[in-house]
């Protein structure tokens, strides 16, 4: 499928704000939508995600849910990478979900100062 020149710039807007989540944090499809001025757009943040593999520097494990689940394991190489990805960066995860998610849940609003809007 190809990606219209829309698509294509939404998906490197969402790239640029996925690269700036820090190790060790996660934040979700909706904050990164929100941050964008689209907040209705969290399915085509998941589309952007799933489209990223391959990517350099686009650290798409970072990206989950809006409770804290790893919804977006399946577009991995194997259905454990993702969490092996974050647990490598002290993220605990249990039956496909962040524990202890609140600690680790990185806003991008309250985070950013540029406006990728």
């Amino acid at each position: 499928m190809k990606i219209s020149d829309q698509h294509a710039d939404f998906f490197e807007r969402v790239y640029e704000i996925v690269r700036l989540i820090p190790k060790g944090r996660v934040t979700s499809y909706g904050s990164i939508a929100k941050a964008l001025g689209t907040p209705k757009s969290s399915r085509m943040v998941g589309w952007a995600m799933n489209a990223s593999h391959g990517k350099h520097n686009v650290p798409a494990h970072r990206v989950v849910n809006r409770n804290g689940m790893l919804t977006g394991k399946m577009h991995f190489s194997t259905p454990t990478e993702m969490q092996a990805l974050l647990e490598g960066e002290g993220i605990k995860v249990v039956e496909d979900k962040i524990q202890y998610f609140s600690l680790h849940y990185w806003d991008v609003t309250e985070n950013l100062l540029n406006d990728f809007s």
